[in-house]
């Protein structure tokens, strides 16, 4: 058994004053107590953490300390963003891989199945962004490796990443009804982004399952007043979910404001996080707090506590909320909110310690 105290604690639903957490040797939390419950000589010899939290999920991330996934698609690349999320706060990511040949996609696949054989964890799967995109929308795509894709290209990708994929991100109106229904069939969650559909095609997508946007606002049919797009139909649709990079440079602030008052519960933030490398197809150079590849915009900067500052310091989210932004939230697209993303009894036992200002000061 072990104890963690608090003064204070977000439960994933509410913040609960000079708390202890109790969990089993199966690191499963049995219990949340007020700390005059526990023996007085138990809380003495315990430290007390001002800020106790569900620890963060960041679902699309590329690389860090100079290790791109798609570029060196190994074991230590995948331990290299596990160190990286985990001084930002999330002890769970989603390794992405942008556009690329079939056989990026493949080594990615096998990267993450040796992470695992090595004792790696909180990989929680493979995010393949593209390559089944609409060019018109492509950003730092490389135009070359987007088409429309068949059941003969999807399904050997499919079987090969069987337990690996857990999300791919595609572009639904150059999609067949027919790759859409194999995608689904593997379980794998479906995301609609650098897409040009029209509002009517995007509610068409999500009535058929696809259940979640990538990266809102960017690279995708924007609000207009006559066509109102992907993402007006994501405003309005109330049951799709949203990712935003809450970095001031790939959204502005004020346009987070926005769609928050419009999605709520349905909002949540990933990093989009890239790092520095040379190797083609997509050599990003740091430009201040951001990265640039073939000078276009390709990636942030961002670790999740930092997003998580954005949100209450520059976009005016409660804390709560946003605190959920980084952790329910993206359990709750993956389907894992049943067990990551709050702090309540029958939950696994991992939660990200924070001070006052919302600095990462430990990983329990």
């Amino acid at each position: 058994m072990a104890i963690y105290c608090a003064a204070k604690v977000f439960t994933g639903k509410e913040i609960l004053s000079n708390h202890s957490i109790i969990t089993d040797d199966t690191n499963i939390i049995i219990d949340i107590l007020p700390q005059e419950r526990l023996h007085k000589n138990v809380t003495q010899e315990l430290p007390v953490y001002p800020f106790i939290v569900p620890s963060f999920i960041d679902i699309q991330i590329y690389g860090a300390g100079g290790k791109l996934l798609s570029a060196n698609p190994n074991s230590a690349s995948l331990f290299a963003l596990k160190d990286y999320c985990l001084k930002g706060g999330a002890a769970f990511f989603l390794p992405t891989v942008a556009t690329n040949s079939y056989a990026v996609f493949y080594h990615c696949i096998d990267a993450v199945k040796q992470y695992w054989k090595d004792g790696g964890t909180g990989c929680l799967g493979l995010h393949v962004e593209g390559p089944w995109l609409n060019p018109v929308k492509r950003g730092a795509h490389i135009e070359s490796y987007i088409h429309i894709p068949t059941l003969d290209n999807v399904r050997p990708l499919l079987d090969y990443g069987k337990d690996v994929i857990k999300m791919i991100t595609l572009a639904p109106e150059v999609c067949s009804n027919d790759v859409i229904e194999l995608i689904q069939s593997h379980h794998i969650i479906i995301s609609a982004g650098h897409s040009n559909a029209t509002f009517q095609q995007a509610n068409e997508a999500f009535n058929k399952g696809i259940k979640a946007i990538t990266h809102l606002y960017n690279a995708m049919s924007g609000l207009q007043h006559r066509e109102p797009g992907l993402v007006g139909a994501s405003f309005l649709h109330q049951s799709v979910m949203a990712s935003i990079v809450a970095d001031g440079y790939h959204v502005n602030f004020d346009a987070i404001k926005i769609a928050y008052k419009q999605m709520k519960g349905r909002l949540f933030c990933i990093t989009d996080a890239v790092t520095e490398t040379a190797s083609e197809p997509y050599p990003h150079t740091k430009d201040g707090d951001k990265y640039i590849s073939n000078n276009i915009l390709s990636g942030s900067a961002l670790t999740m506590a930092k997003a998580l500052q954005n949100l209450v310091n520059k976009a005016g989210i409660e804390l709560e909320e946003a605190l959920r932004m980084v952790s329910l939230y993206p359990a709750k697209v993956l389907g894992l909110d049943d067990s990551l993303g709050k702090i309540e009894k029958g939950y696994k036992a991992c939660f990200t310690a924070l001070n006052n200002q919302l600095d990462v000061v430990e990983i329990l």
